[in-house]
């Protein structure tokens, strides 16, 4: 199975993915919608035409980046939304709210390095926001998706996958010390697995899915990080290489080559870094994706555990 390649890279911006294409007619979903990355992918979906519902926790901000992007893009087919999505009766409510065919779901809210924090049902935040809620609301919003004919699913992971698989053991950091950052790796890990699982159980369906890294990028999403911590992240993002932060435009970019570009047609499964797919992580780098973010028992694994949890 070749990898795939496109002629964009690193330094490539939402904008120039998007440019040429008309989602006239699409409709998506973008989780996290009112900061950073949400709103430069749905800047780039609703500027090539779709009608974008902006999933958000706080719906005051989402209204006012509703706002400001039907401004900026002259497309008044931006919606706002109420999703918690480590809340499942949230999650619920947003799913069974939903009328009609949906076209691009991008999973791309998230929780980093938190403090030890769970929910109501005792999960641990970072795996019950970035993976169980988005979970979730996928499966619950499978019909929509296979109504649209070639939906596709966008979750956004991230390198840190490689900090950890998922611990099937202890997921919830019962019997283990708590460690913010492998926690926020295993949901990571999570992230690309269910696109995995995904691919094998809805590919008949018509419905694409990959998992991707943005790149370092500075947004609300590290308010939980110190400034050290983001520094090593910086310098050891690319291995031996420095990079600089991405925009949130460039970091945006792989996400809406996912959600909606005609050069990943027909992909499903994979995991992409850089607008182009990564290849397996070579020791002592922090690019590529690790083998076990891609195995097919542990996706079959996770998938069973996460209806499990919901039961």
């Amino acid at each position: 199975m070749s990898r795939i390649t496109t002629p964009f890279g690193a330094t490539t911006t939402a904008a120039e993915v998007i440019d040429g294409i008309d989602l006239t007619g699409r409709r998506a979903v973008v989780t996290g919608g009112a900061s950073g990355l949400g709103v430069e992918t749905a800047r780039a979906l609703a500027g090539a035409g779709a009608e974008v519902t902006l999933a958000v926790r706080d719906t005051a901000a989402g209204d006012r980046t509703a706002d400001d992007l039907i401004a900026a893009t002259g497309n008044k087919q931006i919606l706002v939304a109420a999703l918690d999505l480590a809340d499942p009766a949230s999650v619920d409510a947003f799913t069974a709210g939903w009328d009609g065919p949906l076209h691009i779901l991008v999973n791309n809210a998230g929780v980093m390095a938190a403090p030890l924090t769970r929910t109501g049902q005792g999960w641990e935040l970072q795996f019950a926001t970035n993976h169980l809620g988005h979970f979730r609301l996928a499966t619950g919003l499978h019909p929509a998706l296979a109504a649209a004919g070639g939906a596709r699913i966008v979750s956004v992971s991230s390198a840190a996958h490689l900090r950890s698989p998922v611990v099937f053991d202890d997921i919830m950091f019962q019997n283990r010390r708590y460690e913010p950052w492998s926690a926020y790796g295993q949901s990571k890990t999570a992230n690309v697995l269910f696109a995995v699982e995904a691919t094998r159980r809805w590919w008949d369906d018509g419905i694409a899915v990959n998992a991707l890294h943005p790149g370092g990028i500075r947004t609300n999403l590290q308010r939980h990080v110190s400034e050290a911590d983001l520094e090593r992240m910086r310098s050891t993002a690319g291995g031996s290489v420095t990079p600089a932060w991405k925009t949130p435009g460039q970091g945006a970019a792989t996400s809406v080559l996912l959600a909606a570009s005609p050069l990943v047609d027909g992909v499903s499964g994979r995991y992409f870094e850089d607008c182009n797919e990564a290849g397996p992580n070579q020791p002592g780098t922090r690019t590529g994706v690790a083998a076990y973010a891609l195995d097919p028992g542990a996706a079959r694994r996770l998938w069973r555990e996460s209806l499990r949890l919901f039961a």
